[in-house]
């Protein structure tokens, strides 16, 4: 089986460091950054498997970078998982995005997080599960 590629993109080294550290042991190959604007580059370069964003950060919100990679050819599939403090605002602007596969609201578990991930890599089909 091949690694699957996760890019995460938060600006909270603690929760990169606890996500990453449970995305490795369970196999997967992980890059972390900080902001929206490095997680569009990497996603441009690497081409993830996956990308965990944070709704707010520096330079491009997670909604940003969601828009930014839809309107590219070479990312518009890759499935998002969406982070946020704040998830009932912004389902509107989520339905749009059709890559964005899953909202979770911190605080949130990273066994959670890792059952997602395997579930979206296992089946990359269908629309955003609240």
């Amino acid at each position: 089986m091949s690694t699957h590629l996760i890019l995460l993109a938060d600006d909270e080294p603690h929760i990169t460091h606890i996500i990453a550290h449970k995305l490795t042991r369970a196999g997967y190959e992980v890059v972390t950054v900080e902001d929206g604007e490095m997680a569009f580059k990497t996603a441009l370069e690497r081409m993830p498997s996956a990308i965990v964003t944070d709704l707010q950060m520096p330079y491009l919100s997670g909604i940003e970078l969601a828009q930014q990679l839809a309107a590219n050819a070479s990312t518009k599939d890759i499935p998002i998982i969406m982070l946020t403090a704040r998830g009932y605002t912004i389902e509107e602007e989520l339905s749009k995005l059709p890559s964005v596969k899953k909202l979770l609201s911190k605080p949130f578990s990273a066994k959670d997080l890792l059952k997602d991930i395997n579930a979206l890599l296992v089946d990359n089909q269908g629309g955003l599960a609240a």
